[in-house]
């Protein structure tokens, strides 16, 4: 919890608040992402899911280590359906 969310263009997203995952297979499906008021312009989330508190799946994320480092650019990020509003 708490890593910056880097995309593969190095552009610092967000951090990770939490995480939602699947109880029978035990394994995580998305993060918790809650993005910065740059990101979240610049991505056109507030306009379209009224939130800046996304969750991004998993299969997005390259590797985790002192940031969590996203295998998307930010142009890919703004194009994709995949990335949804994090209900709490």
């Amino acid at each position: 919890m708490g890593l910056d969310v880097v995309t593969s263009g190095a552009n610092i997203i967000g951090q990770v608040k939490g995480a939602k995952f699947d109880p029978e297979s035990w394994e995580i499906k998305f993060l918790n992402v809650k993005l910065t008021s740059e990101a979240a312009m610049s991505l056109g989330i507030k306009k379209r899911l009224r939130s800046s508190k996304v969750c991004i799946p998993v299969s997005m994320v390259q590797a985790v280590g002192h940031v969590v480092a996203l295998s998307r650019s930010l142009e890919e990020l703004e194009n994709s359906l995949e990335i949804v509003e994090c209900k709490d």
